[in-house]
């Protein structure tokens, strides 16, 4: 279904698969060997060429890989077993992916296990679907067609942001209207409104839709694609400088209305919602 031009670093339709040789992704350090050793990854993709072609690519890239072909075989996998990281495909025979997040995330004899990081591999590229997603425990969305190169490095960048096992709902509270609250600031969905201590924030939409994605989830590091990706609804380019403007404006607007920094960088990864009080 997919074939890969491994020369350019591309993806598309195609009758014949390819694999390519490995090479490694620019954008990630050269402590990748460390990173991803013993790492297991679990592929839950119905598609068999798909499924192939991920297993194929990983597996050269050092990673011990297990499969699941439908979301009955997935949930006893993600029931028995530990993982590193998981690739899961949303539309499934028997269960469907947002149920098999929930599952996982619910599960209580490995809490260990429990935060295993998922990363969603969807043709589904809707905003709201993204944002449902990544509220239900998902720890990051890709859409396909997609690049292998791209993979690797999501998977990557989850494992760096979660090597110390942290998974957290985090101190974001939410009322029976959907208003969330955290650190002062309230956002109502009703209202399409975010007060702190009850006075109004000027926000944009983008600004909006941004600052919904870390206060619903504000233990998690976003990169800059998971950001334009979701709020845009486009693909990311690295050149691309809209993320950086429209989260430095916001960032300062948060500043001035809260007296503190309210979203930090994380250096080499993205940006995340911050915890400290100072």
């Amino acid at each position: 279904m997919y074939r890969r031009d491994g020369s350019c670093g591309t993806m598309f339709h195609g009758t014949t698969r390819t694999v390519p040789m490995v090479h490694r992704p620019l954008s990630i350090d050269n402590k990748r060997e460390t990173l991803n050793m013993s790492r297991r990854v679990l592929i839950v993709e119905d598609d068999k060429e798909i499924r192939g072609l991920l297993k194929d690519y990983l597996t050269q890239n050092d990673y011990e890989v297990s499969e699941a072909a439908d979301g009955k075989v997935a949930s006893n996998a993600i029931n028995t077993d530990r993982f590193d990281v998981i690739l899961m495909d949303m539309m499934l025979p028997y269960k469907p992916g947002d149920e098999l997040i929930k599952e996982l995330r619910a599960r209580k004899d490995d809490a260990n296990a429990a935060k295993t990081p998922v990363i969603v591999l969807s043709a589904k590229s809707g905003m709201d679907t993204r944002l449902d997603v990544l509220k239900s425990g998902a720890d990051d969305y890709i859409i396909k067609p997609f690049n292998l190169d791209e993979v690797l490095v999501r998977i990557e960048v989850v494992l760096r942001r979660t090597g110390d096992g942290e998974y957290s709902d985090g101190e974001t509270s939410e009322n029976e209207e959907g208003e969330i609250t955290f650190a002062g600031l309230t956002y109502s969905p009703s209202l399409n409104t975010v007060t702190y201590n009850g006075e109004s924030l000027k926000l944009t939409a983008k600004e909006m839709h941004l600052l919904y994605l870390f206060l619903t989830n504000p233990n998690k590091t976003y990169t800059k694609a998971n950001l334009y990706e979701s709020v845009w609804e486009d693909t990311y380019y690295c050149e691309d400088n809209t993320i950086n403007v429209h989260m430095s404006n916001l960032r300062n607007k948060l500043k001035k209305a809260c007296g503190r920094e309210l979203i930090e960088t994380v250096w080499g990864i993205g940006y995340k919602l911050s915890q400290s009080e100072d």
